[in-house]
C-alpha cells in the first residue's frame, strides 16, 4: 500500500529579480515555506523562470531577446533545482523555460528533479497562438510517463491539458497523476487550462495538479499579466469531493495550495467507481481504431 504524498502547486507571483541570487533566494525560500507543511513535491508553473530575463534590463523589454536570455541561463537553472532538490529532500516540478535543442529549436521544457539527483523532462506538444505566431517556440516530439517514488506522473504542460489524447496516452501508460504547469494572462484563458484539467481528471480517473504564474509585471512581454489559481482535481466519484476540486487557490495570490494525494485512489476509481470512463473510453470510436502515440516510461525511481 503506498502512503498519500503531500502534493504543493505554486500560485507563483512573477518577480524582477535584480540578479540571479536573488531570484535562487526567491525559488529556495518558496521551497522552505512549501517543506514548512511537509509537502514532498513541488510545482512550480509555466514560464516560472522567464522572470530572469528581468536580470539584463536592456533586454527585459524585447520578446526574442529576452527569450535568448533565458535560454542562456537554462544551464545555470537546471543547477538550482538539483541542487534545491538534494538540499531539501523533495520533488520538484521547476518552472517551465525555454530550451534550445541541438538543431536551433526552442521548445518549452518542463523538468522534473528528485532529492537523488535524477531528473526527466516533458516539452510542451500544443504550443498557443502565442507560442506559434509571435515567439516561434516550436512543438516536443515525445510524450513521457515518469515513473517515481513518489507514483507513476505525466507532464501537460497549459494549453496540453485542454486536448484529451495527451493526458489519455500517459495516464494508458500508467500515469497516477499529471502535472499541468500554466500560464495565461486572462481569467478566460485561465478557466480554459483548469476545465482542461478537471475534464482529463474525470475521463481517465486520475489526480490533475495545476500550478500557474500570478500577477502583473508590465516590464515583460512575455508574462505582462497572469491570471489563475492552484488546484487539485480529481474524478467526482466515490471518495471524492462531489465538484472533483480536491483543493483550490484563491485566484491572483501568491501562496501554495495542498493536497495529500494517494495514488491508490486511481486503482479504486477505475474498478469500483460508479462510472468507469478510464475503461469504457474506446468504446466511444464505435469500432474504429485510434491512432497510438508512442510513449516513453522513464525510471526515476
Amino acid at each position: 500500500m503506498t502512503a498519500p504524498v503531500r502534493i504543493a502547486a505554486a500560485q507563483y507571483p512573477i518577480g524582477q529579480p535584480t540578479s540571479f541570487v536573488e531570484w535562487q533566494d526567491k525559488v529556495a525560500a518558496w521551497a522552505a515555506d512549501a517543506l514548512a507543511q511537509r509537502a514532498q513535491l513541488l510545482v512550480f508553473p509555466e514560464y516560472a523562470a522567464m522572470e530572469l530575463a528581468a536580470i539584463d534590463t536592456a533586454t527585459a523589454s524585447d520578446l526574442h531577446a529576452s527569450l535568448r536570455a533565458v535560454v542562456a541561463l537554462g544551464p545555470q537553472i537546471d543547477a538550482h533545482y538539483i541542487d534545491m532538490a538534494r538540499l531539501f529532500g523533495v520533488a520538484v516540478l521547476g518552472g517551465t523555460r525555454p530550451h534550445a535543442l541541438d538543431e536551433g529549436r526552442v521548445v518549452n521544457r518542463a523538468s522534473l528533479y528528485f532529492p537523488d539527483g535524477q531528473s526527466g523532462h516533458q516539452d510542451k506538444i500544443m504550443m498557443t497562438r502565442f507560442e506559434r505566431e509571435s515567439w516561434d517556440i516550436k512543438s516536443g516530439t515525445d510524450l513521457r510517463v515518469f515513473r517515481t517514488p513518489l507514483g507513476m506522473m505525466g507532464i501537460s504542460t497549459c494549453y496540453d491539458v485542454e486536448f484529451p489524447m495527451i493526458a489519455r496516452t500517459q495516464a494508458a501508460a500508467g500515469a497516477q497523476v499529471i502535472l499541468c504547469p500554466s500560464c495565461t494572462d486572462s481569467l478566460q484563458g485561465y478557466h480554459r487550462v483548469r476545465i482542461g484539467a478537471q475534464a482529463r481528471a474525470l475521463e481517465n480517473q486520475i489526480f490533475v495538479v495545476q500550478a500557474p504564474t500570478v500577477g502583473m509585471a508590465p516590464w515583460s512581454p512575455a508574462l505582462d499579466e497572469n491570471y489563475g489559481a492552484a488546484g487539485v482535481f480529481v474524478p467526482p466519484d466515490g471518495d471524492s469531493p462531489d465538484d472533483g476540486v480536491l483543493a483550490i487557490g484563491t485566484e491572483g495570490q501568491g501562496a501554495w495550495v495542498f493536497a495529500d494525494v494517494d495514488v491508490a485512489r486511481v486503482d479504486r476509481w477505475r474498478s469500483a467507481g460508479a462510472v468507469r470512463p478510464f475503461a469504457h473510453w474506446p468504446e466511444q470510436y464505435y469500432g474504429a481504431k485510434a491512432d497510438d502515440l508512442p510513449v516513453e516510461v522513464v525510471p526515476l525511481d
